[in-house]
């Protein structure tokens, strides 16, 4: 494996920066749950990465993502595959795939104004169909 995680082009994670290690995966899987540490927890710190840019760092740290903590740290559980080293790689996988998607920059909204005509539109309509109800009515005599 690289001594680096591509994330982009022009942006590469040194693997040195990502801290993974190797415990014991939960649920089925017999006996060979028991006794081998198959599962990886994977630790990276945002707020100490060299190789990412601070407008990344900011929208990493505003995305509402669990993995993410309070003070920074991206942790990644991967336990579905029954070998440690396809577990890692899907950890790294995931990582990259998070620190991808922040890279992007959304587009700021412009809030856009009702045309009066819409706007005229939507009461007439609302008259039809308050006139419409109103004449459903039980009609009362003098």
């Amino acid at each position: 494996m690289s001594e680096m995680l591509n994330v982009a082009d022009d942006i590469a994670i040194p693997m040195a920066e990502i801290d993974i290690q190797a415990v014991r995966a939960q649920g089925s899987g017999g006996q060979n749950v028991n006794k081998v540490a198959s599962a990886v927890h994977l630790c990276f710190d945002v707020l100490q990465s060299s190789a990412l840019p601070d407008s990344a760092k900011k929208r990493l740290l505003q995305l509402n993502d669990r993995r993410i903590s309070a003070d920074g740290i991206v942790t990644i559980k991967a336990q579905e595959y029954r070998s440690q080293a396809r577990n890692r790689a899907a950890a790294l996988e995931r990582l990259r795939e998070l620190l991808a998607a922040s890279l992007v920059e959304t587009p700021i909204r412009v809030p856009t104004k009702v045309p009066d005509s819409q706007r005229r539109k939507r009461v007439a309509d609302k008259r039809r169909r308050g006139r419409m109800k109103r004449d459903r009515a039980r009609v009362e005599d003098d």
